[in-house]
């Protein structure tokens, strides 16, 4: 932990368990895994000659059926995403993972005794909603519940999980393709049952978010919680502190706004700049087009005459498991615009290269050579910028009074995202309808330029600031480009300056406010 707390600067008079504080996000990062996995699997799945023997009349996939098997499940996620403040909001945190998970076993097991695309689709189609309500909460859980020094590293995890998750698809995916019965693709989808009952156990250990309890008024709970997540004694000058910031914050934003759906739009407290703010980055997220590698490289990479497709496929995993580990180490020291910003360079001179090269010299050695290489540096240049530090703005950057409600609309807003490209790219690349191939690179390449100039003009710089500091930054810096230079005032002390005082108590505090 001593290494810990020197790489991302924590403050040295941090009391508790650093241990605690960190396994407690990476645990729930977990959930990561289904959504990964489950992403990874149906590239694979629809690339074995059992499945496409015994899923189809023809002995293939059309376009259309590829697109609706594998976009399907964003049309459940979305709407998992949409639903998800109803349990985060009403049952906490942490039962909207319990249930996200099972609903997604619910699915997964659908999908497993289908022997057709009826009940295949119907399957992912719960699965997804599942997916959904656990892509919502988990950067939710993860924000709330982790100290400042470490937040933005543990809610990047998030995104590690999920590519972890896509890796362990691939592995699979790599082992049963060539088996001829319906093993070749059950095995792999069974085994997501095995990471759903991973997360719905440890959920039900982990503490609820103490700040759910102060939104429900519950402030013994919120303060057991903290003390509990803080390794510390709830009576602690420490946790006290932190809760009466809390508090005190949490009271001041309900005197100004309310906490509807609708109040996710309104510009009280800036708050529509900021839903605006993380919409604009999960959608654009999904436009870089990391998901048309996840989806379709099995199938693209065999389009483009390239031997062993499922090789490549678990190189890109492994590429993108790897590269995200640089983000999670930087992100505290390099700050979150600094990494997207080059991040969206590194994206955008990769994906231009590919599309120019496969356009230049289509199907030949060198082309293929250059798709390959290239397409590495992209996922090496998301996984460790626009991959993890979405999820990281979209967790950070919302009022209490409406985070769980907000994070959600963000959330289905890059699902959303996701289906319309998950639908639109087999018509894009197929031979029978805009063949655009290789070509299809310079659509997404165009895309991680805007993200440069979105991130340039509107993303802020929250590193080192708690929650209850970012609002203060919305409130008084009006443009992005200046948020590095932005310093809390007094009234909003540190965690470490609090705990060098003695507190006032918590109930002193929510009596003056």
């Amino acid at each position: 932990m001593g290494i810990l707390q020197t790489l991302f600067h924590a403050e040295e008079d941090i009391q508790g368990s650093k241990f605690r504080a960190v396994f407690v996000g990476l645990f729930v990062a977990f959930g990561g895994i289904l959504f990964g996995y489950d992403t990874g699997t149906i590239s694979g799945v629809l690339a074995m000659d059992y499945v496409k023997e015994h899923f189809t009349s023809r002995g293939h996939f059309t376009a259309n059926e590829t697109s609706l098997i594998t976009a399907i499940l964003s049309a459940g996620t979305f709407c998992g995403a949409i639903l998800a403040p109803l349990a985060s909001d009403t049952l906490g945190r942490r039962l909207g993972l319990i249930i996200s998970s099972i609903i997604f076993s619910v699915g997964v097991v659908l999908q497993i005794i289908s022997s057709g695309q009826d009940l295949l689709i119907a399957g992912r189609v719960i699965a997804g909603a599942g997916v959904g309500i656990l892509s919502a909460i988990v950067p939710l859980y993860q924000a709330e519940a982790s100290p400042k020094w470490i937040r933005g590293a543990v809610t990047s995890c998030y995104q590690w999980a999920i590519t972890i998750g896509l890796l362990l698809a691939a592995c699979v995916n790599q082992g049963t393709h060539a088996r001829n019965d319906s093993g070749s693709y059950r095995i792999p989808i069974a085994i997501q049952l095995l990471w759903a009952l991973i997360l719905f156990v440890g959920m039900l250990i982990l503490p609820e978010s103490p700040r759910f309890y102060v939104m429900k008024g519950k402030v013994p709970e919120a303060s057991k919680a903290l003390a509990k997540l803080r390794g510390l004694p709830q009576e602690h000058e420490c946790v006290e502190a932190e809760l009466e910031e809390i508090i005190v914050n949490y009271n001041y934003e309900s005197s100004v706004s309310s906490s509807s759906i609708f109040d996710c739009f309104k510009p009280t407290n800036h708050q529509l700049k900021r839903i605006l703010i993380g919409i604009a980055i999960q959608g654009l997220q999904q436009l870089t087009g990391i998901n048309f590698i996840f989806y379709y490289g099995t199938q693209f990479f065999q389009n483009s005459g390239i031997k062993d497709p499922f090789i490549i496929q678990l190189i890109m995993n492994v590429v993108n498991v790897v590269m995200t580990i640089p983000g999670i180490a930087l992100v505290e020291l390099a700050g979150r615009r600094n990494l997207l910003l080059w991040g969206a360079v590194g994206m955008c001179v990769s994906e231009l290269i590919v599309a120019s090269v496969g356009t230049a010299l289509p199907d030949s050695f060198s082309a293929n050579k250059t798709l390959i290489a290239f397409s590495c540096t992209f996922i090496a240049s998301f996984a460790s910028t626009w991959g993890p530090l979405a999820w990281v703005v979209v967790g950070e950057i919302f009022p209490l009074t409406v985070r769980a409600k907000s994070v959600a609309v963000c959330a289905a807003s890059n699902w959303l995202f996701n289906f319309a490209i998950a639908y639109a790219t087999p018509y894009l690349v197929d031979s029978e309808h805009a063949n655009l191939q290789s070509k299809v690179f310079f659509i997404w390449g165009g895309c991680t330029f805007l993200c440069f100039v979105f991130v340039y003009f509107f993303i802020y710089e929250t590193k080192g600031l708690t929650l209850e500091q970012i609002d203060e930054l919305f409130e008084s810096c009006p443009s992005a480009r200046h948020s590095k230079k932005f310093v809390p005032s007094a009234g909003s002390a540190t965690h470490s300056d609090i705990c060098s005082d003695s507190g006032k108590g918590v109930v002193e505090v929510v009596e003056k406010v």
